[in-house]
């Protein structure tokens, strides 16, 4: 690989960085309620002001590890603390066991309780991020009490509070879903790396995590990860929702087990994890228009989403991290010629130059939707960075080689 392009795509990342963190300083900070606005059109205007908790969550992650990698800068650790501090008055259902909201109003209001568990997942790892951003050990204890807990709800140890229940009846079919092991992996690696005094305990839960993926919802016989499957693996493929397959999640599953791969030096879950790519980049990839589809069914019928074919930000995102991780592993061509395909696909479709970060929605044929976006309630400043900052950090690492 020529070290020279490798050095240019490092200043790509660095300069789309740049925007895309101005952009939502400029924009998206609440100055007078705290926390973050995510719902802003192309040019960063707020066309909605509901706040998303997840957001408040990712955004706090972001900024601080903003500082982690780069050193810390005053407007992002303010930025950062903002979301903390507003998840903390604002986003808490105290009255439901401590279970997080999903949206509030602009001054934190409780507009909507869901029962999945991604509000409390990116309030833990903002905390501990916050945490090694500022050695302030508050941050620390409230990361670990939210981690037990959600192990407690994922796990089944504990009732959910909210009364919400699973959202299809349990005594009519029961099922496992992708997403709980899949955000726990990377919720307990972020955790051990700043909680080492219970590393034996990350270490554990993250293994299972890891084989839970492996062995429930990977099918290599289907040549896919499936999204939901039966209690014991097996897929459940006579009706539509059990035959989904998020390109997306498994490529960001598959870089979530790498990391987990090269942590216990344990080949079984590398490989593993290269052969999620392999199925998500084969069967996602639109060969038509290019850019990875939504969604697709594992079996080729119709999918149900109506969005299916869309393109959305954040899978690419995910192409071009783990990529760029299998390739600084491995030095196979094949992982730099993946990367190099997300990346042109970005540039041509994703990146504005004009109005600032990246636009979220496209069409199948890689048009923004009209109006177009740059932020909604599951877009904000989290993936875009977080994929910036890990090429900057992995290309680096493979230059020092």
């Amino acid at each position: 690989m020529d070290m020279e392009l490798l050095q240019e795509i490092r200043e790509w990342a660095k300069k789309e960085l740049h925007a895309s963190v101005d952009f939502w300083l400029k924009n998206g900070i609440d100055r007078k309620n705290g926390g973050v606005y995510t719902c802003l059109d192309r040019f960063g205007k707020i066309y909605s002001t509901d706040k998303s908790v997840w957001m408040q969550g990712r955004c706090a992650w972001t900024f601080a590890r903003l500082c982690n990698q780069y050193g810390a800068k005053p407007e992002w650790l303010e930025a950062s603390k903002s979301c903390l501090d507003f998840l903390e008055n604002h986003c808490i259902n105290r009255k439901a066991g401590g279970r997080f909201y999903f949206t509030v109003t602009a001054d934190g209001k409780p507009l909507r309780q869901r029962r999945y568990y991604f509000s409390e997942a990116f309030y833990i790892i903002a905390n501990a991020e916050y945490y090694g951003a500022t050695g302030d050990t508050v941050y620390l204890e409230r990361a670990r009490r939210v981690y037990d807990m959600l192990y407690a709800l994922n796990n089944g140890l504990i009732s959910d509070p909210t009364g919400l229940g699973p959202k299809t009846e349990p005594e009519t079919r029961k099922a496992r879903s992708l997403a709980d092991p899949m955000i726990f992996l990377n919720t307990t690696a972020i955790m051990r790396k700043y909680d080492p005094e219970n590393r034996e305990k990350y270490d554990r839960l993250s293994a299972e995590c890891a084989d839970n993926i492996i062995k429930y919802h990977f099918k290599p016989e289907l040549g896919c990860t499936l999204e939901a499957v039966a209690p014991n693996g097996e897929p459940l493929l006579d009706f539509s929702s059990g035959r989904v397959v998020n390109p997306g999640h498994d490529i960001e599953c598959s870089w979530f087990l790498i990391e987990e791969a090269i942590h216990s030096s344990d080949s079984r879950t590398m490989e593993a994890a290269k052969q999620i790519f392999a199925c998500a980049t084969e069967k996602g990839w639109d060969k038509t228009f290019g850019g990875l589809l939504s969604f697709i069914d594992c079996l080729g019928y119709p999918p149900e989403a109506y969005e299916h074919d869309m393109k959305l930000w954040w899978p690419h995102n995910e192409l071009m991290i783990a990529s760029l991780m299998l390739y600084r592993e491995t030095g196979e061509k094949q992982y730099i010629e993946w990367f190099e395909k997300a990346r042109k696909y970005c540039i041509n479709h994703f990146c504005d130059s004009e109005g600032g970060e990246w636009y979220g929605y496209l069409r199948r044929d890689g048009i923004p939707t009209e109006p177009s976006s740059k932020g909604s309630t599951f877009k904000g400043p989290f993936h875009v960075p977080r994929c910036l900052m890990a090429i900057d950090e992995i290309i680096t690492d493979i230059l020092k080689k």
